[in-house]
């Protein structure tokens, strides 16, 4: 019961469970139940309105620089959802900061978006990051073991210099499987380096290809399936 209302884009399944339990939800016209059976001919509503399951979509997005990553935003900025399909209620799938470019999820899939978000699942996340002056193989050490920041001591990273030059700068690549508030800018402000530039490669396995920023693209069932097995969803 609650998983088909997160999939028509009610609630989210544990504010479903609530919905079900203050008796808002009736399934045929009797009072649903928590973990009730329901299929494609059993109707359903929430406060008397009938729910219609919304399609279930997931897009891999390359978010330009500039962008704010949430529905809307107060200040005016143009978010991520600009020119991404309307038909559908879509949300981001966790955050990349104003300035910080790469691959981002996008979808109407709540249950998905939760676990993906939710630190037990450690899903991977790559940067690529520019960090200000020359990197030091002790300080490469110190952000592969754990750095700490003003929340708690950051998780061992795989960080690797990256064969890109700058003059003035060290390109390093970092695979994180935290979500912490910006957490590749404060572990290199935590180890003297401010990072000048920012892209996430990577995130859950899933690389942007030849996506330009800005563009996005469907998953494939396949990528599905993997997100799936990642998030231990049980479909």
């Amino acid at each position: 019961m609650q998983r088909a209302l997160a999939l028509a884009g009610v609630a989210s399944r544990r504010a479903a469970e609530r919905l079900i339990e203050d008796g808002r939800v009736m399934v045929n016209g009797e009072q649903a139940r928590i973990g009730q059976d329901v299929g494609d001919r059993d109707e359903i509503t929430v406060d008397g309105r009938l729910v219609v399951a919304e399609v279930v979509r997931t897009y891999l997005l390359h978010k330009k620089i500039g962008t704010v990553s949430t529905v809307s935003d107060p200040e005016g900025r143009p978010t991520v959802l600009e020119g991404m399909p309307a038909d559908v209620r879509l949300y981001p799938v966790g955050r990349l900061d104003l300035l910080t470019s790469g691959a981002l999820l996008v979808t109407n899939d709540g249950e998905l978006a939760n676990r993906l978000m939710h630190p037990k699942h450690e899903v991977p996340k790559v940067y690529d990051a520019l960090l200000e002056g020359k990197v030091s193989a002790e300080t490469l050490r110190r952000l592969r073991y754990g750095v700490q920041l003003d929340d708690g001591v950051t998780s061992p990273a795989k960080v690797e210099r990256m064969e890109r030059l700058h003059p003035g700068g060290t390109w390093l690549r970092v695979e994180i499987h935290e979500g912490k508030n910006r957490q590749v800018r404060r572990m290199g402000e935590a180890v003297g380096h401010r990072v000048l530039r920012l892209h996430r490669s990577r995130y859950a396995g899933l690389g942007l290809g030849k996506l330009r920023p800005g563009e996005w693209r469907a998953l494939t069932g396949e990528e599905l399936t993997r997100l799936g097995r990642l998030a231990e969803l049980d479909r």
